[in-house]
């Protein structure tokens, strides 16, 4: 595996051009693919293919795999649902895909395996950000009076967390 690169784009234009020969001999699967409604299901690919790299041998490419498609997720949600207004706070869950990269990344490769507690890390914060903003915005129906509640308890478990000493700032306070 000397060109890893080649290897990635040799999977993508073999998956691009499968699609294409399966939709020219059943063209009764293209009028069921609504391309108005589908076009995302290409963004998640292209992540899954940047995961196969991953997998593959280059393990950095999960974390912009695990973006693409965690984006193209979102984007077939909204897409489906017609709920694009949700962009207001789905946007927060964008370092929760970069947390997810970096746990697959550090699961791939012995020598980043300190990127999973930074992963996790990630994660927790993008599900605390996507929780605030989408109660203050009202994505969560009906929750939206409780979002000051949400930033109470963040508060207290960084009180809580700092008391413990498991705080990453060890030095003592001057």
């Amino acid at each position: 595996m000397q060109n890893r690169g080649s290897i990635i784009g040799g999977l993508i234009l073999i998956f691009v051009g499968a699609l294409f020969l399966l939709l020219q001999a059943f063209p009764e699967l293209a009028a069921q693919l609504d391309p108005e409604l589908q076009w995302p299901l290409i963004i998640i690919a292209v992540g899954l293919l940047f995961i196969v790299g991953a997998v593959l041998g280059a393990a950095s490419l999960a974390v912009p795999g695990a973006i693409i498609g965690g984006i193209g997720g979102l984007l077939y949600y909204q897409n489906l649902s017609g709920n694009w207004s949700s962009w207001a706070y789905a946007w927060a869950l964008i370092p929760g895909f970069v947390g997810l990269g970096l746990i697959l990344m550090g699961l791939l490769d012995r020598e980043k395996r300190s990127s999973i507690r930074d992963g996790v890390r990630l994660i927790f914060i993008s599900l605390i950000l996507f929780a605030i903003f989408g109660g203050f915005l009202g994505g969560f129906y009906g929750l939206h009076q409780f979002w000051p509640l949400l930033l109470i308890l963040a508060g207290i478990w960084m009180l809580w967390r700092n008391r413990s000493g498991r705080s990453s700032n060890k030095e003592p306070l001057e």
